[in-house]
């Protein structure tokens, strides 16, 4: 019987099965097996053949070997070069994902402007986008000179090579990783085969030329980078964009960066004539506060990075049984942690309420040191006072919640305190002057409420 030419992997763990099946039966993912091509089968004899050939190579101590001085390029953009670890290393591989309209274009074709105009050699290839659309989103951009931008429209990916080879650029934007195809496999553009070998492709030539290429990648309906992880293993830095469609606020985060800190974030605000820079976001939110009940401003890090946020809560009586938990910009589990506290450990019971929990202006804050400043919000909302600080300025604080009620530190205690003294908003209610939430809700209660006729 002949050997079937295709096997099935699955795009989560990588699970090979002749046959396909709904279900994976390595890690239990349901409709992840794809289809591919079987791999050629070696050759060169059989492992134990080849290794007779083979020469042992001598181990070299760490401390021995020349350190490389990568001279970084600058995009123009200071937030996006602070992500990266000073600016884009030649011959590197950086990932960027995120939801459909986004940024992700804007922001690439940005910076291929900025270089361009410093003198660098670009080019901005494209899948997905005809030339003729480039140019008019070029057109709206307010920076460098984006109409300068060398440009080439193609999906196939032996073409793209082969520009590559014979353009030398310094920087190549490839829009996007799933959408570029090779001819010698039978799958369709995105799936698990083609997605693997064009990044590998890539990589081949990126590292041989010494070319930096920014992959642009699409992500799955719950946010994760789509195609194989091993996409992930093979480039250098893997940037998540991150913020809602409707807001103007944007958030580039490392998640994986080999040259340099992933503890890095930068803030975008999205315009008509494309992303600006926010230098000092925590101006902007404080300003936009509200100083009602349920609102309050955490002091939040973002990477390395203090930045002040709204955090707002609603709680209302519910009609439904269950009551109702709406979380936007927090992680809804973590919430219902906190809610379970407020009503074990500080006396405000929320059984039978509808409670609603936001972080203004589309920022997502991914940190347990949010947890007092939903408590506090919640608690303002239910008793509706409003927290306000001294000269009227509104609460600040952060902190951790354990399940017996005390608060816990978090990192980067002195930033947060310097950033809400830069603006006034002092004292602020964090574990170091406050050791339990009873104590902390009964303080702020007792001494800064202002209440709200229902």
């Amino acid at each position: 019987m002949p050997r079937p030419n295709s096997i099935h992997v699955c795009s989560a763990c990588g699970h090979e099965a002749a046959r396909w099946s709904g279900r994976c039966p390595g890690c239990g993912e349901w409709n992840t097996l794809v289809e591919q091509v079987r791999p050629r089968p070696s050759r060169s004899g059989p492992p134990g053949e080849r290794r007779r050939g083979a020469q042992p190579v001598s181990p070299v101590m760490l401390g021995d070997v020349a350190a490389l001085d990568h001279d970084r390029l600058s995009t123009g953009i200071g937030e996006l070069d602070n992500v990266l670890g000073g600016g884009i290393v030649p011959g590197s591989l950086v990932l960027i994902g995120g939801a459909p309209g986004i940024g992700k274009s804007t922001l690439t074709t940005m910076a291929l402007a900025n270089l361009v105009a410093a003198g660098r050699r670009t080019l901005y290839v494209s899948a997905e986008e005809s030339a003729a659309q480039i140019r008019l989103r070029a057109e709206r951009l307010n920076v460098g000179t984006p109409l300068n931008v060398p440009v080439v429209a193609e999906t196939d990916l032996h073409a793209v090579l082969e520009t590559l080879e014979r353009e030398r650029p310094e920087v190549c934007v490839i829009d996007s990783v799933q959408t570029l195809h090779s001819a010698e496999l039978s799958s369709a553009a995105g799936s698990v085969a083609q997605v693997r070998e064009v990044a590998g492709e890539i990589m081949r030539v990126a590292k041989e030329l010494r070319i930096a290429v920014l992959l642009v990648g699409h992500v799955t309906k719950e946010g994760a980078l789509a195609g194989p992880r091993v996409l992930e293993h093979l480039v250098d830095c893997v940037l998540q964009f991150e913020g809602e469609r409707e807001r103007t606020y944007r958030t580039v985060r490392a998640i994986k960066n080999r040259f340099g800190s992933t503890n890095e974030a930068g803030v975008f605000e999205m315009r008509d004539h494309g992303l600006v820079e926010v230098l000092d976001a925590s101006a902007r939110f404080v300003g936009e506060a509200t100083r009602a009940p349920g609102s309050v401003v955490l002091c939040a890090m973002e990477g390395s990075r203090p930045l002040l946020v709204e955090v707002q809560a609603l709680v209302c009586s519910s009609e439904l049984v269950p009551p109702r938990r709406v979380v936007a910009g927090l992680d809804r589990n973590r919430v219902a942690l906190v809610l379970a506290v407020l009503g074990a450990h500080a006396g405000v019971g929320l059984g039978a309420a509808d409670v609603f929990v936001n972080v203004v202006g589309g920022i997502r804050v991914d940190e347990p040191g949010s947890d007092l400043a939903v408590a506090l919000a919640v608690v303002s909302a239910a008793k509706r006072a409003a927290l306000i600080g001294p000269g009227g300025r509104p609460l600040a604080c952060f902190g951790e919640l354990g399940l017996t009620g005390e608060l816990r530190t978090v990192a980067h205690s002195g930033r947060r305190l310097a950033e809400a003294e830069k603006f006034g908003l002092t004292p602020v209610v964090e574990p170091d002057t406050q050791k339990t939430l009873r104590a902390a809700v009964r303080s702020v209660l007792e001494t800064r409420p202002t209440r709200v006729a229902a």
